[in-house]
């Protein structure tokens, strides 16, 4: 559990996110980046009786840096789950950069922030870009020194 890369925390209660894309992606699950736009079934599921009888609260933001006032495109109020489960649907209209905000209890109330994109494909070019864009430039960088040393010596 403690390698579960699918699992949100809210204080001390955890769940477990799915989603899917099934006209699109058929049964195949995904807990980080959303491959592409289009209808999504996202699915949570408590991790341990307790969140069964505590109200939970979904709202998905487009992602405004730190704005979490930002108008949400879904929200979901808070209400109790008592089979532990919530799934909802949402379709997205266009690529972007989201953020989930699950809210849960009634007393002090804990939040789980978890950004992520929608519409880069498989993820890897969103998860790896910044090392693609480092590698690339030292690459870029390196061909340059070559080329231009070897100018040098022919002169």
């Amino acid at each position: 559990m403690e390698k579960d890369v699918c699992k949100l925390r809210a204080g001390p209660y955890m769940m477990h996110f799915t989603g899917y894309q099934p006209a699109k992606q058929g049964n195949q699950e995904f807990c980080e980046d959303i491959p592409e736009i289009g209808r999504t079934v996202i699915v949570l599921d408590a991790i341990g009786d307790v969140l069964r009888d505590l109200p939970i609260e979904v709202r998905l933001l487009r992602d405004a840096g730190n704005d979490v006032d930002s108008e949400a495109v879904l929200r979901i109020p808070p209400k109790k789950y008592p089979t532990g489960s919530l799934s909802f649907q949402y379709t997205f209209p266009e690529s972007g950069r989201f953020v989930g905000l699950v809210t849960v209890g009634d007393g002090p109330k804990y939040v789980s922030r978890f950004p992520f994109s929608v519409g880069y494909g498989n993820g890897i070019w969103v998860r790896y870009r910044d090392s693609f864009a480092i590698v690339l430039g030292t690459l870029a960088a390196g061909a340059a020194l070559f080329w231009y040393s070897t100018l040098r010596k022919e002169s």
